[in-house]
């Protein structure tokens, strides 16, 4: 698997280029110089993640559990009426 890199420019002007270059590996969008995404082909994001547990699995719970949970009141000062005077 080869990764290549380009930039949002070079992206932007040859979206082909990359798509090609998918094909054949990731390819990292750098934005400033900095990664900032990753294109992949279908096949590979489906190879990392088929086996993957779904979070609904992961959180299921059986009929016959039961949790009690009492939420607490918000106590905090984060939100204050508008004042339009």
């Amino acid at each position: 698997m080869s990764i290549t890199a380009l930039s949002s420019r070079e992206l932007n002007q040859d979206i082909g280029k990359a798509k090609k270059a998918a094909r054949l590996g990731a390819v990292f969008i750098t934005d400033r110089g900095q990664p900032a995404y990753v294109l992949l082909s279908i096949e590979e994001y489906q190879k990392m993640t088929c086996n993957q547990p779904k979070i609904t699995d992961l959180l299921g719970m059986s009929n016959e559990q039961e949790i009690d949970f009492d939420a607490p009141r918000l106590t905090s000062t984060l939100f204050h009426p508008a004042d339009f005077s």
